[in-house]
């Protein structure tokens, strides 16, 4: 105790708390692992992806290109608010900064949405996935290799499926260990299987597939009215100033217009150019990848053709655009789920004793279990020794030892009603209750009994390694 008052022992009971839980397992560790916070699945994404935002945001490795993107847009946008809108809203209408306002948001929505989403990333096999695959595979190549009469190939691994009449064929993928569904396709930069894979954009940070596709298409789309917008009503600032003080003059009070104009110059073919080209996709339900390899090219053959498409324009467009979208398949913001361990089996005799068990139930199901007395491997019978079937005899094999409270056997009841007879074990190798020497007051009188037999049979019975309790009630027996 404190001397100094009556609060240290309460402080000291505090930090010597004594814990109840016991450890049931000897394997378990006596000191306590700390409590790791448990990791979500895009800390341990396989792909090359960076992710922010705890996982809400999903790229791709090199960005560059996209903070590039985020620059012009911004950049040509800022001058042409501060330096032509001012002037244009007073000498036409207030409504042309409202409208590229509009566009520039409708703009930078599309394009965030397109670089920080899933494109529709399929998940890799797990390893045991990926080994019964593995074994399935392997038992095609051995069916294979053993119908084949030259030297052996191994078939491609390729699965064809029928899409609306056409054949599709399946590819395997080696790195995510699946077999891609149709219009799936690997990504190299993000080592990740795409469903619907259009083509990988470095000018938005992301591959472009099922889930970012409409997207993509609305910001390369917007993206182009926007060029145009901003252009056209540059050069119409520069006519209006150059109509009151002069060309270079006009160049002079507005030098942002002219830097203006010639990215919007240079930009606005390969975007308008980039739009028409995905609008002739989605029209005819095709992707970048398909018809840059020309899957559906009618050279392959009259009867090639495209089993995606509706057949119509206007339905096409409507499966792309309007369809309901997808959910992600990656889950990236889930938990890690760790692995149940195994736990061991108690080895404070409980196993022993389960042990013991299923022993006494195959004595049970073989007589000869029961009616042979048990004997240590250690002291195996050696030829010409005489075996004792006493009440020994009784204990099956593998059954837990009686209590030491068992009431001692006498002469009249226990040790004859536990005597197994002959006519029951016939033909099993023990001795009888006739053939075997036995203690005074149990042999038919007019046998001759002396002390030496009694000796002998003690002896024998503890060369046998006989149960305790009944070398005690032989004891007892022979001193009647």
């Amino acid at each position: 105790m404190t001397p100094g008052g009556g609060s240290g022992p309460m402080k000291d009971c505090e930090y010597s708390q004594i814990s109840t839980h016991s450890s049931s397992s000897p394997m378990e560790s006596p000191h306590k692992k700390k409590k790791t916070a448990p990791k979500r699945k895009w800390e341990v994404f396989p792909g090359r992806n960076k992710f922010f935002c705890n996982g809400r945001i999903m790229m791709a490795r090199q960005t560059g290109v996209f903070y590039l993107t985020l620059v012009l847009i911004l950049v040509t946008s800022g001058l042409f608010f501060a330096f032509d809108c001012p002037y244009l809203s007073e000498k036409i209408t207030p409504a042309i900064p409202a409208i590229g306002g509009i566009l520039f948001f409708f703009v930078m929505g599309t394009l965030l949405r397109t670089s920080f989403s899933d494109p529709g990333v399929l998940p890799r096999a797990t390893p045991d996935e990926a080994a019964d695959l593995e074994r399935q595979i392997g038992n095609t190549e051995d069916i294979a290799n053993g119908s084949s009469s030259g030297g052996y190939r191994p078939p491609p691994r390729t699965k064809e499926v029928i899409i609306n009449g056409q054949t599709v064929k399946l590819k395997y993928c080696f790195t995510c260990k699946i077999f891609r569904p149709p219009r799936a396709s690997h990504c190299s930069l993000c080592d990740n299987c795409v469903e619907r894979f259009d083509h990988h954009c470095p000018w938005v940070g992301n591959c472009v597939g099922k889930r970012n596709y409409r997207f993509f298409y609305m910001f390369i789309l917007s993206l182009s009215f926007l060029t145009v917008f901003i252009f056209a009503f540059v050069i119409t600032h520069v006519i209006l100033r150059s109509q009151q003080a002069g060309f270079l003059n006009a160049l002079k009070d507005s030098p942002a217009s002219v830097l203006e104009a010639v990215v919007c110059f240079f930009s606005v073919w390969s975007i308008v150019g980039l739009s028409g080209f995905h609008t002739y996709l989605i029209s005819s339900n095709q992707t970048t990848n398909e018809d840059i390899k020309g899957s559906w090219s009618n050279k392959r053959g009259k009867e090639n053709y495209n089993p995606y498409s509706y057949g119509n324009i206007f339905t096409n467009c409507c499966a792309a655009l309007c369809g309901p979208l997808s959910p992600s398949l990656i889950d990236r913001r889930g938990f890690i789920q760790p692995d149940t361990p195994q736990l061991a089996g108690p080895s404070n005799g409980i196993t022993m004793y389960g042990a013991t068990q299923s022993q006494s139930n195959m004595a049970a199901a073989t007589p000869l279990l029961q009616s042979e007395p048990s004997i240590n491997s250690e002291e195996l019978p050696l030829p010409g020794k005489t075996s004792i079937s006493g009440p020994c005899a009784t204990l099956t094999l593998g059954q837990p030892t009686p209590p030491s409270s068992m009431p001692n056997l006498t002469s009249d009841t226990g040790l004859t009603d536990m005597m197994p007879l002959k006519e029951e074990h016939e033909g099993h190798q023990f001795l009888t209750p006739e053939e075997a020497p036995s203690p005074p007051g149990m042999l038919p009188s007019g046998s001759p009994i002396t002390h030496s037999h009694t000796m002998h049979v003690l002896s024998l019975a503890s060369q046998d390694s006989l149960h305790e309790d009944s070398v005690r009630g032989l004891v007892k027996l022979s001193s009647v």
